[in-house]
């Protein structure tokens, strides 16, 4: 039986915080109402999918977890570092991504890596460790700590759909570091919140709403 669909939880808490600091965003909630995000809350097997899916498209990455499921039936630490490179590659896995999964799985079994005891470390250092494992780079780690991990407080500078989100709400041409910093500061500390509402205006949820970024060869650069 497949496991039943978990959401990204969030309540009135969090979106009234986010209406009393930014005007701007309390329209764009009441114009979406509640986002509902799929999560994974198994840390390893979400950090595997990520990097799985890197460079491919979503339809290619579900074909290949399916296969590993079927190969391999669960994707733990212990089950990745048991098998071979040839194994991964023959469920469609190139032979740099079954390095960087072997490669973590290693680091986690060894310890180097405590993935449960992540749980209990401020963003920062959540970030550092998930960064430091193989094939994740900062924007990876932070969206394993938002589908993952939950965490509240999160809004990721290399996101481009979160730049334009921010870019639409707000009617930027762009956005610069200060100007994402003054932003994370108001969300903070239920950012993610605004990051699942940014991420729908990025996607077009709400009508009206456009990119101010600059077009044509002049925007080129900048």
């Amino acid at each position: 039986m497949a496991e039943e669909a978990r959401y990204f939880e969030y309540g009135d808490e969090e979106t009234s915080h986010l209406c009393e600091r930014d005007p701007r965003m309390a329209e764009v909630i009441r114009a979406v109402g509640h986002v509902r995000r799929e999560v994974h809350p198994d840390l390893f097997a979400a950090l595997v999918n990520c990097i799985v899916g890197q460079q491919i498209s979503t339809k290619a990455q579900a074909t290949i977890w399916n296969r590993m499921i079927e190969a391999f039936g669960e994707v733990t630490p212990e089950a990745m570092a048991a098998c071979s490179d040839e194994e991964l590659q023959r469920v469609g896995i190139s032979f740099r991504k079954a390095a960087y999964i072997k490669g973590a799985a290693e680091r986690v079994l060894s310890g180097e890596v405590d993935l449960e005891g992540l749980r209990d470390l401020p963003d920062d250092e959540v970030r550092r460790a998930l960064s430091s494992l193989p094939g994740i780079g900062v924007w990876t780690a932070e969206m394993l700590m938002t589908f993952s991990m939950q965490r509240p407080n999160i809004l990721s500078w290399g996101d481009l759909a979160i730049q334009r989100g921010l870019r639409m709400v707000y009617h930027h041409r762009r956005i610069t570091p200060a100007l994402f910093a003054k932003y994370y500061r108001r969300y903070t500390p239920y950012a993610t919140v605004a990051s699942l509402y940014l991420w729908e205006v990025a996607g077009g949820a709400v009508p009206g709403l456009r990119d101010w970024a600059p077009k044509g060869p002049r925007a080129r650069g900048r």
